[in-house]
């Protein structure tokens, strides 16, 4: 419940980007092809004023996240010795904390980025090929409603992907080789990961979580995905 509450203030704080994107679009005649690149400017000068902002949010998601993964660790740990359980405690998560950190920052600001990047496409499609000004000028107005849906996109990833993250470090910390796939159990599971629930695998060897496409990743770590990690702990 928690990680879902946290998936939804994230959500929440990324559609404020794309409502302020889609604005900066209305707020030109895109019926006019000549305000394109004004627009596509505009797009990418206010991904660079997001460093801050963007610090300052996915911070605190990560901290919640991290706090969560140690008070789910605490409730596990009270079956372990109490040296297992200070070594959980005491896990140095930094540089884990910083590397996510910063990649939260770069999709972050690539809300307005692929925004304009859009509008770029969609302008050279307009010229290269003849299209109707009518039509573009309806595509780039939707790119609001396309960044919106990116954004919780990446709110339901990239906060099941950090609690992988911070599950693995501290796992790894105290000798745990891997861990058992768990999928969210319903019907919205994708084929291949219903394949691997239940099967062990080796925190240095994600599996392939795509066959078609051959992509591997850990469990909740690739888009849209619900499944979690149950580490597997060594005997004391």
């Amino acid at each position: 419940m928690r990680a879902r509450k946290v998936e939804i203030k994230y959500g929440r704080q990324l559609r404020q980007i794309a409502t302020y994107i889609d604005s900066i679009i209305k707020g030109f005649d895109v019926y006019d092809q000549d305000v394109y690149p004004s627009i596509i400017t505009a797009l990418r000068r206010y991904a660079e004023t997001l460093d801050e902002w963007a610090f300052s949010a996915a911070g605190r998601v990560l901290t919640d996240v991290a706090l969560r993964d140690e008070k789910t660790w605490m409730i596990y740990a009270k079956d372990m010795s109490k040296g297992l359980r200070d070594q959980i405690r005491n896990t140095d998560i930094g540089v884990v904390y910083q590397q996510l950190l910063s990649e939260q920052v770069s999709l972050i600001k690539s809300l307005p980025l692929n925004a304009a990047n859009r509008v770029q496409d969609l302008a050279s499609r307009a010229i290269s090929e003849g299209i109707r000004s009518e039509e573009i000028a309806g595509l780039i107005m939707a790119t609001g409603h396309v960044t919106k849906s990116r954004a919780n996109t990446i709110a339901r990833t990239e906060t099941s992907k950090a609690s992988t993250v911070f599950t693995q470090a501290r796992a790894k910390s105290i000798g745990s080789q891997g861990y058992i796939w768990r999928d969210s159990g319903d019907g919205d599971v994708r084929h291949d990961h219903h394949l691997l629930n239940g099967i062990f695998i080796h925190w240095d060897s994600p599996p392939i979580v795509n066959s078609k496409r051959g992509i591997r990743a850990h469990a909740g770590c690739i888009y849209n995905c619900r499944c979690y990690p149950e580490p597997v702990i060594p005997e004391d």
